[in-house]
Formats: structure tokens, C-alpha cells, sequence
């Protein structure tokens, strides 16, 4: 039978910044990882004729090994040197066999002929080569990639009920109750300002129209059902087993699973990987967990939520909002500062003024302060006392539904990560990692929406899952690449944005360093429709001392997220100023105002449009 080939791991350099003895813990961190994570792990130099000689015995043996070639590493001295205080062996090969150092080849030899080598061998009793704590988009693209490289691979994934008692199948927030519903409910909206629509393109129907709640949850939960079942066929398929307990660390290596009826089960893997991702936070006034809704309940809501009073003015709130006010609902939402904390504020700003106009109410500079329940129903009521973050004012509403987006909260408090020591910010429960997705332990890692300072997108946590586990189990050396990640709000009129905002970009590189281009623009779909023709908008900006290297790209109007998307990859690729105004445009469509955009916001010109 053949041997599996050795696999080639890499080492980052770290950063010319750092310290030298902070250098040499990440070096120290690096190289625990890949001793504690490897059956066998090889520390060697492609040109020597000792090294063979072990790489041949274990492939002779049917064992897999890993292999860091010291000579093919930029800090290859210092990582030698590094390994020399942990072993005090100052040659290679350095050896390493289920984490016990063996030595040199004489000695990897003299073990193989005396038995001790395959003994070592033997002590792997790890029951799985990966365990992945969350079912989300993370989770699972990690699981299935470990195991199409061949590893025993284990999924945990418990979803503990909302306080109103919302709970659902595997596949985590994105497919469950976040981008999956939210989209199709914002197509709903959209469908219902199409028939408006209509009426104007000479569509003539004279029945009452109206939005059917219960008909739309339906069959969203249904396709949501049917993805939860494909998600389960597809681990079934790749031999990856699915637990849905909750797990919880109990000593190193080790996992406490729990179900829903209580019964606790134990088991040991060589690697962990924390994709756990949030949930909605609440206020932690009176009656807020008792009364209101947040993101977790609102998709499979039984009834339609009648009067809705939205807290925050987060994306989650806004796009709430704007697809509730498109069923004809009563919405208000409740801002406490600003709108979109993080995202560029222009375009903020021109999404909340785009809701005003089209029914929705905002409530700024107002938190709530006790829910009070006035009567139970589907919907009941709910009296809602708010103040004034300015002042003394304080304000009484009355609603049927109340929706909280004020922010969400890492998943990470409860599963025994003090016990094997993986540090996390106490503050928020996000798990600092390094440029490899590895915490402070060197066996353990994280992805997705748990990671302090990275974009909290499922494509972003999907790709990241892929990346560890070929780095990992694979061959490869890819990292995930956290710049430039495009995004897209779903609110009544979409807003695309990729690289930074108009704020980041002056503190980054100086208002005098930068070039904005802009314009307002009439989707040719608005004409006819009567729709207003100086609403959509468009910017750039750009890098003035880097040939006007397009650093943020900024879109409001239909169907950003399919504009965004491609502009985006252009931007990997370094779009400039130039190379847009070179690019020929496709007429008529929205995308095409970026190859034609001539404004400066310096030079003070008008930017209204006549016409298409």
C-alpha cells in the first residue's frame, strides 16, 4: 500500500514590529502548535540526507507525518533556535511523536528497532482529528474541507432556545435567522413596490391587495427546512459526524457534549475549532426578555407583528425595518447615536433619510428604559418608556411587537475556555487569534463572528473554514485574506460598500492625500415608475498618491449587493480612477455610473441628475 506523502507545514514570520521576546513567543506558540496538532511532526532541512532517512521510515510505516523545512522558512535560524531551547537538540531532524520528543534520526531509528517508536505511535487515543464547536457557515465549510483531506472529523451544534423560545436545525444564524430569511423578506417588500409599480408600466388589476404574514413564514421556513436537511446530508456524505449537543471544555483536549434532555457524553480530538458564532443582545431593562423580540424570533414569528417599535440602528435593525414598513406595517425605530456605526455616515445617512420618506419613523437620541405588557394576543400590546440620551425627557409609546437589534454577543462565555486557557477579551467574549486563526492554545482555533476585529460576514467565515483546514490537514499555506471584503445592506434601497469609508480613508491617509468622485443617478426602472430621480448614489474614493487607487467603493440603489460584488474583485485586483474610466459601461444599468463618474466633492459641482 502506498504511503501517504508528507505534508509540508509553514511558518509565518512574524511581524518586523514585534519585539524580540515577543517574536520568540509566537515563534515558541507556533511551533507548540504544530507539536500538540501533528501525530508526527518533523522539524528538518530539505537538503539533508538524515532527515530522508526518517521521512522514509515513517512513510514505510504507513504514518503520516508533518514536515517543517527549515531552510525553506524566512525565520528559519530563529525558529531553529527557538526549537533548540525546547529540546535542547541543536540538529535536525528534530523529531516529535504524539507530542513526546524522540530526537535525531539515531534515535528515531534506535526507538523504531527497540519498539519504543511504535508504542509512541500507539498513544494516540484522540477519539477524532478535529472537533468543530458550531453548525454555522464556518463550522461546516471547516468540517467537510478536514474531512475530504481525510481526517475523523466531529461537529457540535446546539442552539439554546431565545428567551421566547426560538430555537432551529443546523446551518447556524445566516441560513436560520439571518441573511437567508432577511433576504427573502426584503424580496417580499421589494415585490410589493413592484406592484405599485405596475400599475404605471400598465399593469390594470383592481383587486385589493394585500401581504399575507403567515403564507410568506411558511414558505420561508420551509426552504430554511430544506436547507437544514442538506446540511445534514452533505456532513452525512464526507463521514463527518454530527453531535447536536453542547460542548464544553473540561480539561486539554477534551470536550463535554450535553443534549437537550440533559445526557452528557465525552470526547478527545487533536485539534479544536470554536465557531460558535453571536447572538442578539438585550437591553437589561425590565421586561425586555420577557416582552420583546429580537433577529432569533422575528423569521419564524407565528403572527404578523402588527405595530413594530425597533431599538438600534444597526444593519439588523434597519433592514428590519425597511422590509416590515414595505409590508404596510407601522415601524418605528429607536436610535441611540448614529445609524450604521462603522459604516461610511454619508451613506448612512442617505439610507435612514430614504426609510423616513418611505414611511418608516425615527425616534433619535432615545433608549427605552421599562417594556410593560398591556395586553397578551397575537400581536398583544406593549407600552414602551423611553428617555432622552440628551436630557431629562422622558417618552410613553404603544406597540404591538417590539424588535431589539441593538448588537450582538460572542458565544463564548459558557464553554469552559478557562479551563484549557484560551484567552478571550473579557469585555465583548471575542477570541483574539494570530494570522492563522490559532488562539493562545496552541490545538485550538477560531472562525467566523467570535474573532476580535474581523468582518462578522458568513462568506467571510465560510472561507476562513476552508483556508484552516487545508492549511491544517493539507498542504497549503493560504491564509484567509480579511481586506476588502465586500458587503451589502438589504434595506429598501440597498447600499454596497467595499474597502473603507469615507471617515477611515481621511484617518488613514489624510483628507489632502484623497480624490472623492460621486454622483447622484436615476435607475432607468424609477423613470417611467415616477419614482425619484435623485435619490440613488454613488462614490469612490481614492488614493491620489497611488495612481488613484480605489480604496472605498460606495453604491445606494437597486440591486447593490449584484454591483458590489464585482467591483469588488476589481478591487483585488487594484482598481484605480483610470482603469474604471477605461472600463466601457453596460447601458442601461446602475453599475455603469462608475465608469462615467467625473465630480470631485472638491471641486463643489452638482451632481443632480435630468435625466438617464
Amino acid at each position: 500500500m502506498a504511503s501517504p506523502p508528507g505534508r509540508r507545514a509553514r511558518l509565518s514570520s512574524p511581524g518586523t514590529s514585534r519585539q524580540p521576546s515577543e517574536a520568540r513567543e509566537e515563534t515558541r506558540r507556533r511551533l507548540q502548535g504544530l507539536i500538540e496538532g501533528n501525530r508526527v511532526m518533523i522539524f528538518s532541512k530539505s537538503y539533508c540526507p538524515h532527515s530522508e532517512r526518517v521521512k522514509e521510515l515513517f512513510s514505510s510505516l504507513g504514518v503520516d507525518y508533518k514536515i517543517l523545512e527549515l531552510d525553506q522558512v524566512d525565520d528559519g535560524a530563529s525558529v531553529q533556535e527557538v526549537l533548540s531551547e525546547i529540546t535542547n537538540q541543536k540538529t535536525v531532524p528534530n523529531i516529535f511523536v504524539n507530542k513526546v520528543h524522540v530526537g535525531g534520526c539515531d534515535r528515531t531509528l534506535q526507538a523504531h528497532q527497540n519498539g519504543l517508536l511504535q508504542k509512541l505511535l500507539q498513544e494516540d487515543t484522540h477519539d477524532y482529528d478535529l472537533i468543530v464547536i458550531g453548525g454555522g457557515s464556518g463550522g461546516l465549510s471547516c468540517a467537510k474541507e478536514a474531512a475530504i483531506l481525510g481526517k475523523k472529523v466531529m461537529v457540535l451544534d446546539f442552539v439554546v432556545p431565545s428567551p421566547q423560545g426560538s430555537s432551529w436545525g443546523l446551518g447556524g444564524t445566516c441560513v436560520n435567522v439571518g441573511c437567508i430569511p432577511k433576504k427573502l423578506m426584503h424580496q417580499a417588500a421589494l415585490l410589493g413596490q413592484a406592484l405599485q409599480d405596475s400599475r404605471k408600466f400598465g399593469w390594470d388589476y383592481s383587486q385589493q391587495v394585500k401581504h399575507n404574514w403567515e403564507a410568506m413564514t411558511e414558505a420561508i421556513q420551509n426552504h430554511i427546512s430544506s436547507l437544514n436537511w442538506g446540511y445534514r446530508l452533505s456532513l452525512r456524505e464526507k463521514g463527518v459526524a454530527y453531535v447536536n449537543s453542547y460542548g464544553e471544555f473540561v480539561e486539554p483536549h477534551k470536550i463535554k457534549a450535553t443534549n437537550k434532555k440533559g445526557q452528557e457524553n465525552y470526547y478527545t480530538a487533536a485539534k479544536f475549532v470554536i465557531a460558535t458564532g453571536e447572538r442578539p443582545r438585550y437591553l437589561g431593562i425590565a421586561g425586555d426578555k420577557e416582552h420583546c423580540v429580537t433577529s432569533d424570533d422575528l423569521f419564524s414569528l407565528p403572527h404578523c407583528p402588527g405595530k413594530t417599535l425597533v431599538v438600534g440602528a444597526s444593519y439588523v435593525a434597519l433592514e428590519c425595518a425597511g422590509f416590515l414598513a414595505g409590508f404596510g406595517l407601522d415601524v418605528t425605530v429607536m436610535v441611540r447615536s448614529v445609524l450604521l456605526r462603522g459604516f461610511d455616515q454619508e451613506m448612512a445617512e442617505k439610507v435612514g433619510s430614504y426609510m423616513e420618506q418611505h414611511g418608516v419613523k425615527f425616534l433619535r437620541k432615545f433608549i427605552p428604559v421599562m417594556i410593560q405588557q398591556l395586553e397578551k394576543g397575537s400581536p398583544g400590546k406593549l407600552k414602551v418608556l423611553a428617555k432622552s440620551t440628551e436630557g431629562p425627557e422622558t417618552i410613553e409609546g404603544v406597540y404591538n411587537t417590539v424588535l431589539l437589534a441593538i448588537g450582538r454577543d460572542s458565544c463564548t462565555r459558557k464553554m469552559g475556555l478557562e479551563k484549557i486557557g484560551v484567552r478571550i477579551n473579557e469585555k465583548n467574549g471575542k477570541i483574539p487569534v494570530n494570522d492563522v486563526e490559532q488562539t493562545s492554545v496552541p490545538y485550538v482555533y477560531a472562525i467566523g463572528d467570535v474573532l476580535e476585529g474581523k468582518p462578522e460576514l458568513t462568506p467571510v467565515a465560510i472561507q476562513a473554514g476552508k483556508l484552516l483546514a487545508r492549511r491544517l490537514f493539507g498542504a497549503s499555506s493560504q491564509k484567509c485574506d480579511y481586506i476588502n471584503v465586500p458587503t451589502t445592506l438589504f434595506t429598501p434601497l440597498e447600499y454596497g460598500c467595499c474597502g473603507l469609508s469615507e471617515e477611515k480613508a481621511i484617518e488613514v491617509y489624510k483628507k489632502e492625500n484623497l480624490e472623492v468622485y460621486h454622483t447622484l443617478f436615476w435607475p432607468l426602472e424609477w423613470t417611467v415608475a415616477g419614482r425619484d430621480n435623485n435619490t440613488c448614489y454613488a462614490k469612490i474614493i481614492c488614493n491620489k498618491f497611488d495612481s488613484d487607487r480605489v480604496v472605498g467603493f460606495h453604491v445606494l440603489g437597486p440591486n447593490a449587493g449584484e454591483i458590489t460584488q464585482g467591483f469588488a474583485a476589481a478591487m483585488k485586483c487594484g482598481l484605480t480612477k483610470q482603469l474604471l474610466s477605461d472600463t466601457i459601461g453596460i447601458h442601461p444599468t446602475c453599475g455603469e455610473v462608475f465608469t462615467t463618474l467625473e465630480i470631485t466633492k472638491s471641486s463643489g459641482l452638482d451632481i443632480t441628475q435630468k435625466g438617464c
